[in-house]
C-alpha cells in the first residue's frame, strides 16, 4: 500500500474537523448544550470519540468554533449571493442582515454561543473565528472605513450586542428595530440587503 501524502492527510483531517463542527451545530440546535455530549457529536460525525479531544480542548471550545464556522458560512453566502455586488454599503447591509438572521433563525444555538462567550472561558481564538473576522474586516474595508483597525471591532461589538438584544429572555428587541438602528448608524438605505416586510419601523428613516 502506498503511504498517503501529507496533503491527503491534511485534507482528511480538515474533513474530520468539518464533520465534527457541523454535527455540533446540528445537535445543540436540536437538543441544547447540556443534553449534547461529546460522544453524541462524535457519533453524529461518524468519527472516533478520541478525535474530538484531539481537535478541541472541551465542549465549550468546540461549540464556539462550530458557531463561528456557521456564522462565517452564512456571512459568506450572503455577501456572494446573486446578484453579486462590490458596493461596500450593500455588502455591509448584507452582513448585518446575515447576522441578525442567524439570531432569528437559530435562537437556541446563538443564545448558547453568546452565553459561552460571557463565561470565564471567554472568547475562543480559532481558525473558524479568524475566517469570520477576515470576512468582517473586508466588509468594513469595502464600506470605506478610514480606520479598519478601530472600526472592525466596533462593528463586531455592535453586531454581538444586536444578537444579545434579539435573544434576551423576557425582553427581546424586534430585529427590524435593531436593523434600522444599525442601518442609520452606518448611513445605509433601508432597501439595501434583504429588508424585512412592512417597511422600516415607525420613527426611523425620517
Amino acid at each position: 500500500m502506498v503511504p498517503r501524502s501529507a496533503s491527503v492527510n491534511e485534507e482528511l483531517r480538515r474533513r474530520s474537523r468539518e464533520r465534527l463542527l457541523q454535527a455540533t451545530v446540528e445537535l445543540v440546535a436540536e437538543r441544547g448544550y447540556e443534553a449534547t455530549t461529546l460522544g453524541d457529536i462524535a457519533d453524529r460525525a461518524g468519527a472516533a470519540r478520541g478525535l474530538v479531544s484531539y481537535y478541541f480542548p472541551g465542549k465549550r471550545q468546540l461549540l464556539q468554533s462550530a458557531v463561528h464556522r456557521l456564522m462565517h458560512l452564512t456571512l459568506e453566502a450572503a455577501l456572494e449571493r446573486e446578484p453579486r455586488s462590490e458596493d461596500g454599503r450593500e455588502r455591509l447591509a448584507r452582513a448585518v442582515d446575515a447576522i441578525l438572521g442567524l439570531a432569528r433563525d437559530e435562537p437556541l444555538l446563538m443564545r448558547t454561543h453568546m452565553a459561552g462567550i460571557l463565561t470565564a472561558e471567554g472568547f475562543v481564538q480559532c481558525p473558524e473565528q479568524q475566517r469570520l473576522a477576515e470576512l468582517l474586516r473586508d466588509t468594513v474595508t469595502r464600506y470605506g472605513s478610514p480606520d479598519v483597525d478601530a472600526d472592525y471591532p466596533l462593528l463586531r461589538a455592535l453586531l454581538m450586542g444586536a444578537v444579545v438584544a434579539v435573544l434576551l429572555p423576557g425582553a427581546p428587541m424586534p430585529p427590524a428595530r435593531l436593523r434600522a438602528e444599525l442601518f442609520q448608524r452606518y448611513g445605509l438605505d433601508w432597501e439595501l440587503g434583504v429588508p424585512p416586510p412592512g417597511g422600516p419601523p415607525a420613527g426611523t428613516f425620517q
